[in-house]
């Protein structure tokens, strides 16, 4: 029988616990609700109740001798981290692109050049089952080194059913083989295979009539994303692929205006979507309907950053209601990390969140951007026990001490699943 955990004494236990339903805006994204000296009592991997030290020693005096203890004395306690767009699924490597980007060269032209998204399609395409997994468990081993838990991953480097079909299987067995929860997202719609070119609309007819429906006959999907870019998805094929899912029961997603404004975010509040993401060149009335639809804004530093693009105006969206969220965007080609620190330290030097707000973005709205809060995302009873210990004492720490990996510990589900010691 698994012995109960009681973490005692966190210097900082920041809960972000709240009566408050659905993703964090404004203020709100500020409350970290946190208990000094905090302590959770763990069973079953669940948490069962949290509060003081003292609280807790006082309400389970019975049963202290029975429980395994976690000393957390000068030590920050948060929930697990939650990456909330991820295209962590793929077969190989793109570091000449990265030499190519420095010596001049745009995403597009390189994409153009046969690069870019379609590199890593054809390596995917020719990649076994066995190779893919193999690569993605390295890759997750690393999420949860820096202290994330659970993470969103999209297929998409396939753009042919064989392979569409290979990297959401792949997710599948890895969800039950992997302490990470990954939750899958269906994205047919990365860009448009080269052997469509100049018959998109057939590529889109393809998607809807032919994939969706097997995609979401096998459950291997909750949401479904589409590139709406310049070059990639008009508006209007982007609202047909979104629409044709939402009918399959997949939830809407879009990458939006990354490259330059494109409607996307408007769109995104037009079909009801959970999230856009990306957002660098999102209009201030695609800011303001994202805001009255309730669209996640799901912000990716560390990729503006590889472009050397401006980032995203995080600092604008929070103060104009619009909830963020922010992720890794793992991926060969812009975003190689597995860092959600580094993402939280970027998302306060390069958008001006707080530190508290990037904490926020990191766990309770990323949780909310792929529909996890009810399990994850927070500390509070009845939820999972995903949790991690930092080598700091205060939140701030997190985001003032840049760059660094102050995880200590982590626990998924209530069992330990990484010790960094000291």
């Amino acid at each position: 029988m698994t012995k109960p955990i009681w973490i005692i004494h966190a210097n900082q236990l920041t809960t972000l616990a709240s009566n408050h339903k659905g993703p964090r805006i404004g203020k709100a994204m500020s409350d970290l609700a946190i208990i000094e000296d905090g302590s959770l009592w763990i069973e079953k991997g669940v948490i069962e109740a949290i509060g003081t030290t003292q609280e807790l020693a006082k309400d389970f005096a019975d049963r202290l001798e029975e429980a395994e203890i976690v000393d957390a004395s000068n030590h920050l306690v948060t929930p697990g981290l939650i990456d909330p767009h991820t295209h962590v699924v793929y077969a190989g490597s793109r570091e000449k692109e990265f030499e190519m980007r420095l010596e001049g060269a745009t995403y597009m032209e390189i994409m153009n050049a046969g690069g870019g998204i379609h590199a890593t399609t054809r390596m995917t395409r020719e990649a076994t089952e066995v190779e893919i997994m193999e690569q993605t468990f390295i890759r997750l081993d690393s999420f949860l080194q820096h202290g994330v838990t659970t993470v969103e991953g999209k297929s998409g480097y396939g753009m042919d059913l064989e392979t569409e079909l290979k990297q959401l299987r792949v997710m599948k067995k890895l969800q039950k083989q992997h302490p990470i929860d990954l939750i899958p997202t269906f994205m047919g719609a990365h860009a448009v295979p080269p052997e469509y070119k100049g018959k998109e609309d057939e590529y889109v007819d393809t998607l809807i009539h032919e994939w969706l429906p097997i995609i979401a006959k096998e459950k291997l999907a909750v949401f479904n994303d589409v590139f709406c870019e310049k070059g990639v998805f008009t508006p209007e094929q982007s609202e047909r692929i979104l629409e044709a899912g939402k009918k399959w029961g997949l939830v809407p997603k879009i990458h939006a205006d990354e490259i330059e404004a494109y409607g996307g975010a408007e769109l995104a509040a037009q079909v009801g979507a959970i999230s856009a993401e990306h957002l660098l060149k999102a209009t201030d009335e695609g800011i303001e309907k994202m805001a009255e639809a309730g669209v996640i804004a799901c912000l990716l530093p560390a990729t503006a950053l590889y472009l050397r693009e401006e980032a995203a105006e995080g600092r604008k969206m929070i103060d104009a209601g619009v909830p963020v969220a922010i992720s890794t965007d793992c991926n060969p080609g812009s975003s190689p990390t597995t860092s959600m620190p580094l993402v939280m330290n970027l998302a306060c030097i390069t958008m001006r969140l707080t530190p508290a707000e990037a904490l926020t973005a990191a766990t309770f709205n990323a949780a909310c951007a792929i529909k996890c809060e009810h399990l994850v995302g927070s500390l509070e009873v009845g939820k999972q026990a995903d949790i991690v210990m930092w080598n700091v004492k205060d939140y701030r720490e997190l985001q003032y001490l840049f760059g660094v990996n102050h995880v200590k510990a982590v626990w998924k589900k209530g069992i330990q699943v990484v010790d960094r010691g000291e």
